[in-house]
């Protein structure tokens, strides 16, 4: 009886190896133990394994790192979050994609209000990060350092708050670097000049202490230091590196001093603002070597004696203010200018909307010694040939 048995769970074993081969890449285990013939569906051929388990699978780095994010943003009026769900997270409203990799997160106004996570350091193809405009706050995670793909960050009309993101330094690839109109208080840290960058904009923020003496060295085309508390003088060296600087930002601080002459050397810049400050003395003659300048603004500072003749005499200059200063006159050449030309509220005999007399008596900073280098040609030639020397 025991054999006609045993060869009966033979028979069953031989059909269900069988049927085993039919189903495909579905396992199937089978065995004889003491309680008879036993059918496992996980293919691994134990009988102790647990029917309760699941396959283990593998996380989506990407999933992972918006999942955690999403549940960092604890207000989200426009509903952008919305599709923010399953694995396939090139589909999310915001995120781009190539192929299957997230390349870009482009945010920008979508009004979103929470903090960044360290997480994100996991999208390791990230080239562009835009959040303005929105209501993000706290700090930037040091993890940030390891988005060795990213080129664009953008965090600008924000909530952050703290000293200046150290971790924006050391993300190896960075070329657009945006930190306008948050609360970022401290110093500048003068390595941010040393990074090749092209645009530094830190605008609008509660910056203090005084402007690194290497920003002429700076690769970037644009710097916007605008709205700040920054204090002390424009660096002496500004401009001797010869950098490629087109657009330089520098209104509402608190800067005191003169305009170094060097400031010549910059000879590709257009916008030149340096309003809204305390700076004193001449305007040096060397600003006529600013040959491609286009704005051109000195307004609300205690500049005097008279604007140097060149200035006016620059041939793509389309707006120059000089406003609410202290200067005593200028040539008949500005006198010929047909374009943008403020000048009221100094102290200019025989002009309209001047200074009253008393308050012309005193020149502020009339004791203030500024070099004086001769006009050009002389002066651009050798300041272009100091630029160039070794």
């Amino acid at each position: 009886m025991r054999n006609k048995k045993k060869d009966n769970y033979f028979m069953l074993l031989s059909l269900l190896l069988f049927l085993g081969t039919c189903v495909g890449d579905y396992g199937i285990g089978v065995g004889i133990g003491e309680g008879g013939v036993w059918v496992g569906g996980d293919g691994g051929g134990n009988p102790n394994s647990d029917p309760g388990s699941a396959p283990e699978q593998q996380t989506n780095p990407a999933y992972s790192a918006l999942q955690s994010w999403k549940s960092a943003i604890t207000e989200d009026p426009s509903g952008v979050l919305k599709t923010w769900v399953g694995e396939d997270v090139c589909s999310y409203k915001g995120i781009f994609c190539s192929g299957s990799s997230v390349t870009a997160i482009d945010l920008n106004k979508a009004n979103l209000k929470g903090t960044i996570v360290k997480d994100l350091s996991l999208l390791s193809d990230l080239t562009i990060l835009h959040l303005n405009s929105n209501r993000f706050s706290g700090q930037i995670p040091d993890s940030f350092r390891a988005l060795s793909s990213l080129q664009e960050l953008d965090l600008s009309n924000n909530r952050f708050s703290g000293s200046f993101p150290q971790v924006t330094l050391y993300i190896p690839n960075l070329i657009y670097l945006d930190l306008r109109f948050n609360s970022f208080t401290g110093s500048i840290p003068q390595s941010l000049f040393n990074k090749q960058l092209d645009a530094i904009l830190l605008n609008n923020n509660q910056f203090t202490g005084e402007i690194p003496g290497n920003l002429g060295s700076s690769s970037a085309s644009v710097v916007n230091l605008a709205n700040n508390k920054l204090s002390g003088e424009i660096p002496t060296s500004f401009g001797i590196s010869g950098s490629k600087l087109k657009e330089v930002l520098l209104l509402n601080n608190q800067l005191t001093g003169c305009i170094p002459e060097s400031v010549g050397l910059f000879s590709d810049v257009e916008v030149f603002d340096v309003s809204f400050n305390s700076l004193m003395g001449h305007v040096p003659n060397t600003i006529s070597c600013l040959s491609e300048i286009e704005v051109l603004n000195l307004g609300h500072n205690k500049f005097s004696g008279d604007l140097p003749d060149l200035v006016c005499s620059l041939k793509n200059l389309l707006n120059l203010t000089v406003a609410f200063n202290f200067f005593s006159g200028f040539s008949s050449e500005c006198s010929r200018i047909s374009f943008g030309f403020d000048f009221t509220g100094n102290c200019i005999p025989g002009k309209g909307y001047q200074r009253p007399q008393p308050d012309c008596s005193v020149i502020p900073g009339g004791s203030l010694s500024c070099l004086r280098i001769p006009a050009q040609p002389l002066t651009c030639a050798a300041i272009l040939g100091l630029r160039s020397s070794p």
